[in-house]
């Protein structure tokens, strides 16, 4: 479910206006270097919105395609998280800030999957992996690729520019 709430109003997300006016000198940032402050992953592509949820007793619930995509990015992330040596600050730079996130999707066929289908799915199964919450995405960018050969989608999550 979508909430259209202002994201500001959340606990724990940062504010879009200063408390008060802020000196002329910049502190030094508590972040990694730029290079280390994004996320960047080839995953594979989701299943289609038509096989991703299943209504069992009336009500609409993960299908079990759902439930194993979700945990196949998950096992990906964190092996992706376990490579990386600044990931705790990677992970503290993500839970505390606005995030924009693209994605590349690359299908076998123009025409067979819409762009838009595979982004809930994505976008959830990325941010449970990484143990953020996706209200935190303020940015989003799809591409529509065709590759016959090899499909998927490549995922970059990155600190938004601005809210």
């Amino acid at each position: 479910m979508t909430s259209y709430r202002s994201p500001d109003k959340k606990v724990g997300v940062p504010r879009t206006t200063p408390r008060r006016a802020r000196s002329s000198r910049i502190p030094a940032s508590p972040h990694p270097p730029a290079e280390n402050h994004s996320v960047a992953l080839t995953l594979p592509v989701p299943p289609s919105v038509n096989h991703q949820y299943a209504t069992v007793n009336g009500r609409r619930l993960l299908s079990s395609a759902g439930r194993t995509y979700k945990a196949q990015v998950g096992q990906l992330v964190w092996l992706k998280l376990a490579q990386s040596a600044h990931r705790a600050a990677l992970l503290a730079r993500l839970q505390s800030e606005w995030l924009a996130l693209s994605i590349r999707f690359y299908f076998t066929s123009a025409l067979r999957r819409d762009v838009d289908g595979g982004l809930k799915i994505a976008q959830d199964a990325l941010c449970e992996g990484l143990g953020i919450n996706d209200n935190r995405i303020v940015e989003t960018h799809l591409y529509k690729h065709i590759d016959k050969d090899n499909p998927r989608i490549e995922v970059h999550l990155t600190p938004a520019s601005r809210p």
